[in-house]
């Protein structure tokens, strides 16, 4: 028996209450001392008696009544002194609130796991130890990232519960909430790209625009890039190398998606996905070491929002769109069908292509899943060989269009050995 064992778990709860009530008490009394607020609530004691009655009443009465005359009680002292505080022209609840808050620490240690206590304990500490972060970032976030945020709330929160577990038709074997679980998934990635290009990578200089928004899309990241490179004609092996990394973080998105999706597909693409993002890093590396570090490329990219409704629903029906191809396709003309409609979607948006195709129920094996996916990501790097050649008119991105042409060789005979 472990000496832990022998402490009674009454004992270790109101341990804890006391504990965590006195850290929080000094950051709050740390918090009015920076701010140099002349009218505070209580000090640490009173932070640590507040917990204690809160555990006390909670741990008495099985029913819970004593503990919510207490908090009432509370509440009601609380409402004087803010009262008191509107006199003196403060209008701030925030002390009440963080008091009432603290009077939660003891039952939260009875009802709760630890890993919960401290997490809600860790919480209170840093919104009292980080005001000046928080105002800055609540100044800084734009009133469209909320709404955005909102919708994001709504489509994964509200519609993916509503969505039922069936397939949508004979000729569709794929379920509808699997539909709306890709919408997530893909909007959430491109989402967090946006939020980090917008947000902590301002900058926008040619590599950090490759990877972002690579990251969003690597076909956009392409036509910019290849846009831009029309001024940049001298800069040819920097360019090369940021088409380079776009493509590569391509890659990386997939394996992330199609691991949520397919783990056992994501796991035979490892090896032939590894070795080319591997060999572009390298090519990437190489080219750059040719090339002056700092290259401007200011205002690079204007991405939209991910998540905008009509988005989404553009990709659900997307997706429906390519299950029903898929399924037909296998159907009447197997792995070698499902070959050509990779390359061929590849020179589109292939995302809900290898999607749909992971989601569904298909007469395809395994095999013929993972050829048609690097078969589609190879096509999608001839796309955008042509798309950096078409922008740029010049050889600033001929190195770069080489290498993703021989991405789309190297794909096209991978793909066929696994179809043998």
């Amino acid at each position: 028996m472990e000496f832990t064992d022998t402490i009674p778990p009454l004992l270790i709860q109101f341990a804890m209450t006391v504990a965590f009530a006195f850290v929080v008490g000094l950051e709050f009394r740390r918090y009015h001392q920076i701010n140099q607020y002349q009218l505070h609530f209580g000090s640490t004691r009173t932070f640590v008696l507040i917990a204690i009655q809160g555990f006390i009443l909670y741990s008495l009465d099985p029913a819970k009544l004593l503990f919510a005359v207490g908090f009432l009680l509370l509440g009601a002292a609380l409402l004087v002194y803010y009262w008191h505080l509107a006199s003196k022209g403060i209008f701030s609840i925030f002390s009440p609130l963080l008091a009432l808050l603290i009077y939660l620490i003891g039952p939260a240690a009875i009802a709760f796991p630890n890993w919960f206590l401290i997490l809600f304990v860790v919480v209170l500490i840093l919104i009292l130890g980080e005001k000046p972060v928080i105002h800055r970032f609540s100044d800084q976030l734009a009133n469209d990232e909320v709404v955005t945020l909102a919708k994001f709330l709504i489509i994964s929160g509200v519609i993916l519960p509503l969505l039922p577990d069936r397939p949508i038709a004979p000729s569709l074997p794929v379920t509808y909430d699997k539909v709306w679980l890709a919408v997530i998934i893909v909007s959430g990635f491109s989402y967090l790209s946006y939020l980090l290009h917008s947000y902590l990578f301002k900058s926008r200089g040619l590599m950090v625009t490759a990877v972002l928004a690579g990251l969003y899309s690597s076909t956009v990241a392409t036509v910019v890039i290849g846009r831009r490179a029309r001024n940049l004609a001298a800069a040819e092996s920097h360019v090369s190398a940021a088409l380079i990394i776009a493509t590569t973080m391509m890659y990386l998105r997939l394996l992330a998606l199609i691991f949520l999706f397919n783990p056992h597909v994501a796991v035979r693409l490892l090896p032939p996905f590894a070795l080319i993002i591997a060999l572009s890093l390298i090519a990437a590396a190489v080219l750059c070491r040719y090339q002056k570090p700092s290259l401007p490329f200011a205002n690079a990219v204007d991405v939209q929002h991910p998540l905008e409704l009509s988005t989404a629903a553009l990709f659900a029906v997307l997706f429906v769109v390519f299950t029903f191809v898929t399924h037909y396709v296998t159907s009447h003309f197997g792995s070698n069908g499902l070959n050509i409609l990779a390359i061929a979607v590849g020179l589109t948006d292939i995302d809900p292509f290898i999607l749909a195709l992971l989601s569904g129920q298909f007469p395809a094996s395994e095999a013929a899943i993972v050829a048609a996916v690097v078969m589609a990501s190879g096509s999608n790097n001839l796309l955008k060989a042509a798309y950096s050649l078409f922008f740029a008119r010049n050889v600033s991105v001929r190195f770069g269009a080489l290498w993703l042409t021989a991405l789309f060789v190297a794909s096209a005979v991978y793909a066929k050995t696994l179809t043998i």
